[in-house]
């Protein structure tokens, strides 16, 4: 199984439960793991036969802008969502961040997977 990664993708978004946090913008961080067979881009040098990152990123950072969700659990699975139903992706490995969230700590958050993996 080859993986297609995408590592510290920040996007300022709308998140969090309390009164004051649906009232600001806060930074959550991504970081993706995609499966996919990379041979035949490999072979022809295509983008076209590639699973394209840059498409994948600019979609969840479409997505994320336009949210407001209350739970990072909440986005964590809506972004793992579109992976999977836009992308030839069968399994993702999604990890979203809310740097700052807790004093003293450098961030907080959540990592999942779906899908099924190869």
């Amino acid at each position: 199984m080859d993986i297609v990664f995408v590592s510290d993708l920040d996007i300022d978004t709308v998140i969090g439960i309390f009164d004051w946090e649906r009232e600001i913008r806060q930074t959550v961080r991504l970081n993706i793991e995609m499966n996919t067979d990379v041979r035949k881009a490999a072979l022809t040098d295509r983008i076209e036969d590639a699973l394209d990152y840059k498409a994948v990123s600019k979609r969840l950072i479409a997505f994320v802008e336009k949210s407001e969700f209350g739970l990072v659990e909440t986005l964590a699975e809506r972004c793992a969502e579109i992976i999977l139903n836009e992308f030839p992706v069968q399994w993702v490995r999604l990890k979203l961040d809310k740097p700052g969230a807790v004093r003293g700590s450098r961030s907080v958050g959540i990592l999942i997977e779906r899908g099924q993996k190869p």
